[in-house]
């Protein structure tokens, strides 16, 4: 027997193409219900059921009712991290649909990964806190005291961060771009304040738009 924790029963769940398509529904960080991630996932709302309950079992994705409705979302950002790492490693052994949609090449520069920026965007950020001697590390990412003090200039509540039970950085492996964007309580906090401010708006999807004053502000506040 191999040591370690086994990998095949999560494997085979993930596996399935109704039940990854649905959980890629869920990794931008909202909770949809049964029925949207059944049409989402284009299968019927009966086995979109079966499906969910497995989920749910292995604790790749949690659900809360409100009202009449039964809402699920991914457990955690570690379901969503393991999610991006196989879509770069399907990427890179060329596992890719034949035909892409009209908003891929959007999906390619900007995207929403659980909660914090991922594609062409989300690398960039990292590189230039990573130059500005903001953030330090390669797979181990933690903030300097330069970071911090540049995250309460921002208006980021720093103290928050640290009394959570996450980690304040994690290095997540972007699909696209092969190499690592901006987790944990640092690249949360840097999405919702870019989306509070206007920086950028969601689109379809996990797509996510820079407008140009954002773009402009994303910029100045690497400079």
């Amino acid at each position: 027997m191999l040591d370690g924790p086994l990998i095949a029963a999560i494997a085979a769940l993930i596996g399935d193409p109704a039940r990854a398509n649905m959980l890629t529904l869920l990794m931008d960080g909202r909770s949809l219900t049964a029925r949207e991630l059944a049409e989402g996932g284009g299968i019927a709302a009966p086995t979109a059921s079966g499906h969910l309950a497995r989920l749910l079992e292995a604790g790749l994705i949690a659900v809360r009712r409100q009202g009449r409705h039964r809402y699920y979302r991914l457990s955690g950002p570690d379901v969503a991290e393991a999610l991006e790492a196989l879509m770069g490693l399907a990427q890179r052994t060329g596992t890719v649909p034949v035909r892409t949609g009209p908003s891929y090449p959007a999906l390619r520069e900007a995207r929403i990964c659980y909660d914090h920026l991922a594609g062409e965007r989300g690398v960039a950020l990292l590189e230039r806190l990573r130059a500005r001697g903001f953030v330090q590390g390669e797979e181990a990412i933690a903030p300097t005291a330069a970071g911090l003090a540049w995250l309460a200039g921002l208006g980021i509540d720093v103290a928050g961060l640290a009394r959570g039970r996450r980690p304040m950085c994690r290095a997540c492996l972007d699909w696209s771009e092969r190499r690592v964007h901006l987790g944990g309580a640092m690249g949360a906090a840097l999405l919702d304040l870019m989306l509070d401010r206007g920086w950028l708006r969601r689109e379809k999807g996990r797509v996510l738009r820079f407008t140009p004053p954002g773009l402009r502000a994303f910029e100045a506040a690497l400079a």
